[in-house]
């Protein structure tokens, strides 16, 4: 089996055309890129605002709610709903996206709401008294101590967008997940395997972009970066419990 897999990925056929790897690559990491911009424009400024304001928590645990929802089941539903209303590729496109964003929406309000929450509160009472505004708290010292969560809930919704994005095959988009739909169809499983490896591949190689990242955006201080040493800034923004360095206000007053 290895042997025909490595067969399959030497084929020159493999490699050109609108079936071949790079123009499927491009494809899911065009969904993805899509799909990831709609949930942050979502789930960004509401988590933004649920943690600045303490209002509205329950949209959180809601969203995480929606993750128990089977995602074939909705894209499925939704292709069968929208399908007939759009015309060409949007047919199959617009439902997809839509239900990939659903799925990457609580990581990203999870991850954005649990930053701006574990602010040290004595930050935002010393931003208050030299004089800062609400906006100025929060884009000023909220969101650069958020950073470290606010990144992990991108990785996170970043992982589970590729590798969900590959069911969106099954009504007819394309992407990676061609292959393994294809190869299962037509009982080419060494193309299915091939296909799997390749959305494997894509997810490590987008996880370490993201770390790197991550690395440039987020002060060393909060990354827990102390005489050469690290903590792990990768933990799920569910399961840490920061307790970072709180940005110096007197640097913006």
């Amino acid at each position: 089996m290895i042997g025909s897999i490595l067969a399959w990925f030497t084929d020159p056929a493999h490699w050109s055309g609108e079936d071949g790897v790079p123009h499927r690559l491009f494809q899911h990491l065009w969904y993805t890129g899509a799909t990831l911009l709609v949930a942050a424009l979502v789930a960004i400024p509401l988590g933004l605002w649920i943690g600045h304001t303490g209002r509205a928590r329950w949209l959180v645990s809601a969203a995480n709610a929606v993750r128990a929802v089977p995602t074939l089941g909705l894209l499925l539903a939704a292709s069968l709903w929208l399908g007939p209303h759009l015309q060409g590729d949007l047919a199959y496109v617009v439902p997809s996206i839509g239900v990939l964003a659903i799925l990457a929406v609580p990581p990203l309000l999870a991850g954005t709401y649990a930053g701006i929450e574990a602010v040290d509160p004595a930050a935002r009472d010393a931003a208050k008294g030299v004089g800062m505004s609400g906006r100025q708290v929060l884009w000023q010292v909220e969101v650069p101590n958020a950073l470290p969560l606010v990144m992990s809930g991108v990785r996170s919704a970043t992982l589970q967008v590729v590798a969900t994005a590959t069911i969106a095959a099954y009504p007819g988009l394309g992407g990676l997940g061609r292959f393994i739909i294809d190869g299962q169809a037509y009982g080419e499983y060494r193309t299915a395997a091939a296909g799997a490896l390749l959305v494997a591949a894509l997810a490590v190689a987008l996880e370490g972009l993201l770390a790197l990242v991550q690395r440039r955006v987020v002060s060393p201080g909060l990354r827990g970066v102390v005489g050469g040493s690290r903590n792990d800034d990768d933990a799920d923004p569910a399961e840490m419990d920061p307790a970072a360095e709180p940005v110096d206000v007197r640097a913006h007053a």
